[in-house]
C-alpha cells in the first residue's frame, strides 16, 4: 500500500501531466516513476534551471552541453541534424551522422520543472525524427514517425515543446529508420537535475553515451546493415586511445551517468580502484535501502545507469566494458586461431616473397598494436589496430570501449594531468634474491610460463 508520502507525489505527478496535455485520467499511469519526483507541480510556476545555483554543470568528455537561450521562461534549444565527418580516433574518420556539427549530438541539460522548446532542423538527406528516451510527456511529442507526428522531412524545421516533470538521465536519438539512423549515430544525452536536492551533489557530474559501430577497414561509413559483428565500440563516440580521460580531485564526490544505445550489446562496465553505488535508472532514482556497492554495473540496451563514489583512491584507474571484445577494435574479427603455433619456418618461407611478413597472434593480438606503433608494420589507410595504446610503463593492449579515471590530490584544474607516478611503488620485475626468500621455484613452472612474451621489454 502506497505511504501517504507517495500519494502526494503520484498527486503532484499527475497534476504536471495535466499541465502537459495529457488526460487527466491518466495520472496514475505515472505511478512507477512516482519516486522521480522531489516537488509537486500543481500549480507551480518555476524560474528556469540556471547552473551554479540550482546545479554543477555536467561534463560530457569528448563532447558539449547544448547551449540554451530562455524566451518568456521557456528553455529553447535548437538541434540541427545533419551529416559530420567524426574522428573516432587518430587515424580513423568516417562520416557519420549526427547533431550540430558533432556526434554523438550535444548533452541537453535541464532543470525538473523547466519548460523546454527544441527546435529540430533536417539537413540530412532523409526524412528523421527525434524521440526523447525517457521523459514522461504527452503522446503528440513523444517523436515516433508515424506515430506521434509526421516525419521531419529535409530541409524542415520542427519544434517540440513540453515540461520536464521528472528529473535524472535520459537520452534522445532518431525514431525514424532508426536502424539506420541510429547506426549512424543520431544519439546523444539528456540531464535533467533535480528542483530540489535531497542528496549531495556531485563535483564532478559525468555523462558517457556507449554505441556500437561496424565500420570495415578502409570504410569511410558506418554500415547500418551490420547485425551482429560490430567492430568499433565507442564512448561519446569515441574508441581508445581517443578517448578523453575522467579528471578528479582526491576528496571529491564523483558521478558518472553511463547511457547505452548499442544496436545490439549490453555492457558490463567495470572501474578499477573503486566500488560504487547505483544510485539511478532511467525509471528514477534507486531507493537507499536497495544499493550495493558494486565495482560493475550492467547497461543494457536502451537504458541509462547513474553511478557514484568518492574519490578518495589516488591513480588512474581502468574504466571499461567488461565484455573482452567491446575493449578491441577493427581487424580483430573472422580471423584464423594461430594461438601456439610455431610460425617460425612458416615466416622464412615467406619473406622470400614478402620481406616485410610476419604472422600475427600467435601469442595473442596485443603483439599487433606494439608493432603497428613501433612502425613494423601497416594498417590499412584510414583503420587503427585492434588494441591499445602506449602507456607510461608499456603498451596498453586494450582500445575500444575504454578510458581512464585519473584521480590525483591538490588538483588546481581538470585537464589532463598525465601519467600517475605511485609513490607507494608498483608491480616490477621480481629479484632472485626475492623468489629465493619466499620460496619461489620458477623452473618448476611449465615452459609456457617463462617464454618470452612480444611486448616492449623485446626491444620492438
Amino acid at each position: 500500500m502506497p505511504s501517504r508520502r507517495d500519494t502526494l507525489k503520484l498527486a503532484g505527478l499527475g497534476a504536471g501531466a495535466v499541465a502537459l496535455g495529457g488526460a487527466a485520467k491518466s495520472g496514475h499511469n505515472y505511478g512507477e516513476h512516482a519516486h522521480t519526483q522531489s516537488v509537486s507541480h500543481k500549480g507551480a510556476h518555476y524560474a528556469p534551471g540556471k547552473a551554479g545555483r540550482d546545479y554543477n554543470p555536467v561534463i560530457t568528455p569528448n563532447g558539449s552541453t547544448l547551449p540554451y537561450k530562455i524566451v518568456d521562461g521557456v528553455k529553447v534549444f535548437h538541434l540541427t541534424a545533419e551529416e559530420v565527418e567524426h574522428e573516432f580516433a587518430p587515424g580513423l574518420k568516417a562520416f557519420c551522422w549526427g547533431y550540430n556539427g558533432q556526434v554523438h549530438g550535444p548533452t541537453i541539460e535541464a532543470v525538473e520543472g523547466d519548460k523546454v522548446r527544441i527546435y529540430v532542423t533536417n539537413r540530412l538527406i532523409a526524412p528523421t525524427t527525434v524521440h526523447w528516451h525517457g521523459i514522461i510527456l504527452n503522446s503528440g511529442m513523444d517523436g515516433v514517425g508515424g506515430l506521434n507526428q509526421k516525419a521531419i522531412m529535409p530541409g524542415e524545421t520542427f519544434v517540440y515543446e513540453w515540461t520536464f516533470i521528472q528529473h535524472g538521465t535520459f537520452m534522445y536519438h532518431s525514431h525514424h529508420d532508426e536502424m539506420t539512423q541510429m547506426a549512424l549515430g543520431l544519439m546523444g544525452m539528456i540531464v535533467v537535475h533535480p528542483r530540489k536536492r535531497t542528496e549531495p551533489a556531485p563535483d564532478r557530474d559525468f555523462a558517457i553515451m556507449l554505441s556500437t559501430w561496424a565500420i570495415r577497414p578502409g570504410a569511410k561509413r558506418p554500415d547500418p546493415n551490420e547485425m551482429s559483428d560490430f567492430n568499433v565500440l565507442t564512448m561519446n563516440a569515441k574508441t581508445y586511445p581517443g578517448t578523453a580521460p575522467l579528471v578528479a580531485r582526491t576528496g571529491q564526490r564523483v558521478r558518472i551517468r553511463i547511457g547505452n544505445l548499442s544496436a545490439m550489446d549490453h555492457h558490463p562496465i567495470h572501474l578499477h580502484g573503486y566500488a560504487f553505488e547505483e544510485i539511478a535508472t532511467d525509471g528514477g532514482t534507486v531507493p537507499k535501502s536497495a544499493r550495493r556497492p558494486q565495482t560493475t554495473t550492467l547497461v543494457p540496451t536502451g537504458t541509462t545507469r547513474t553511478v557514484e563514489f568518492v574519490a578518495h583512491n589516488p591513480g588512474d584507474w581502468a574504466f571499461h566494458c567488461h565484455m573482452t571484445h567491446h575493449v578491441m577494435t577493427q581487424m580483430g574479427h573472422d580471423i584464423p586461431n594461430m594461438i601456439g603455433v610455431d610460425a617460425e619456418k612458416l615466416d622464412g618461407q615467406m619473406a622470400s616473397l614478402l620481406p616485410h611478413y610476419m604472422t600475427m597472434g600467435h601469442d595473442g593480438m596485443g603483439e599487433m598494436g606494439v608493432h603497428v606503433e613501433s612502425g613494423h608494420m601497416k594498417v590499412p589507410e584510414n583503420s587503427l589496430p585492434m588494441v591499445g595504446a602506449q602507456g607510461p610503463h608499456d603498451y596498453i593492449t586494450m582500445g575500444g570501449m575504454f578510458t581512464i579515471l585519473k584521480v590525483r590530490d591538490g588538483l588546481t584544474n581538470f585537464d589532463d594531468p598525465g601519467w600517475y607516478d605511485d609513490p607507494k611503488g608498483m608491480a616490477r620485475l621480481a629479484t632472485q634474491a626475492e623468489l629465493s626468500r619466499d620460496g619461489i621455484n620458477v623452473n618448476a613452472m611449465p615452459m609456457g610460463s617463462r617464454k618470452k612474451h612480444h611486448s616492449g621489454h623485446d626491444g620492438h
